[in-house]
C-alpha cells in the first residue's frame, strides 16, 4: 500500500541527520547532481530545448538546480518537494528562485508556467508514474526524466530489494516500461541516454584502499559490459536512464 505520509517521514529523517552524517550525504547529493546535470544539458542540446525557466519536481535539497545554475544553464530555477526539511535547505540556496512544498501529485501552477520540467529519480517512488509525468507536462513545455533501470538480475537480490523498499522505490523499471510511461502521459521521447554510475560515485563511500580497489574494479567491469553489450548490461545490473519528453505534436 502506497503511503505518502510514510515517504515524507522517511525523507524528513534522511535530511535531519546528525551534522557529520548530514554533511556526508550533502556531498553525495552534490556529486550525483554533476552526473544528472550532464544528462540534462546533453539531452536538451540534442532535443533543441533551451529553457528560460525550469521547475524541478522532487528537487530535494536543491543540489541539481544549483549545479545547473553554476553551469549557467538557466537563471529562473524553481523546485517543489514533498519534504519540508528538504525545502528548508533548498530555500536557503540563493541560486534557486523559489521552492514550494507540494502533495506529490498536483502542482500549484498554471498550464505551461515553465519551459522545462525535471523529474530526476522521482518516478520510481510514485504509484502512477504516467499520471505524475502528465501533470508535470501540463505545467511545463518539455519534461526531462531520469530513473534507475532496476528490472535486472542484480536488483533482484534480496539485499538490493530491501534497500530499494527502504528508500521508497515502488517501481522496478526497464527502458521499455519507461517508454510506455512516456506514451501514456501523452508525450514522445525526443532524446534519450543511459549509463552506469561513474567511477567517482562507485568510490564515494569507499574508506579503505581495498574498498576503493573493489569499487574501481566494479566500475571497470560494468562500464566495459555496457560499452560492449548495452542489452546485456540492462539485464545484468542497474543503469541510469534519462530522456527528454515533448508533446506528441511538437
Amino acid at each position: 500500500m502506497y503511503d505518502t505520509a510514510e515517504l515524507v517521514r522517511f525523507y524528513d529523517r534522511a535530511y535531519a541527520r546528525d551534522p557529520a552524517e548530514a554533511e556526508l550525504y550533502s556531498r553525495w547529493r552534490a556529486l550525483g547532481a554533476v552526473g544528472k546535470a550532464d544528462h540534462v544539458t546533453r539531452l536538451c542540446r540534442e532535443g533543441g530545448v533551451r529553457p528560460a525557466s525550469v521547475l524541478e519536481v522532487g528537487c530535494g535539497d536543491g543540489a541539481l538546480l544549483c549545479e545547473l545554475h553554476r553551469r549557467e544553464f538557466c537563471q529562473r530555477l524553481s523546485g517543489v518537494e514533498i519534504t519540508a526539511s528538504a525545502v528548508e535547505i533548498a530555500r536557503a540556496r540563493p541560486e534557486i528562485r523559489s521552492v514550494t512544498v507540494y502533495d506529490g501529485a498536483h502542482l500549484p501552477f498554471a498550464e505551461q508556467a515553465f519551459e522545462l520540467g525535471i523529474l530526476s529519480h522521482v518516478l520510481e517512488h510514485v504509484p502512477d508514474p504516467a499520471a505524475l509525468l502528465a501533470e508535470v507536462a501540463r505545467v511545463c513545455g518539455a519534461v526531462l526524466v531520469e530513473v534507475p533501470l532496476e528490472a535486472n538480475w542484480s536488483a533482484r537480490r534480496r539485499g538490493k530489494r530491501e534497500h530499494a523498499a527502504e528508500v521508497g522505490h515502488l517501481q522496478r523499471l526497464s527502458r521499455r516500461e519507461m517508454r510506455e510511461i512516456v506514451a501514456r502521459a501523452g508525450l514522445s521521447v525526443a532524446a534519450e541516454l543511459e549509463d552506469p554510475l561513474p567511477l567517482r560515485a562507485h568510490r564515494f563511500f569507499a574508506s579503505t584502499r581495498g574498498a576503493r580497489a573493489r569499487a574501481s574494479g566494479k566500475w571497470a567491469l560494468r562500464s566495459s559490459v555496457h560499452r560492449l553489450s548495452p542489452a546485456l548490461a540492462r539485464r545484468a545490473f542497474t543503469l541510469h536512464y534519462a530522456c527528454l519528453c515533448l508533446p506528441r505534436d511538437a
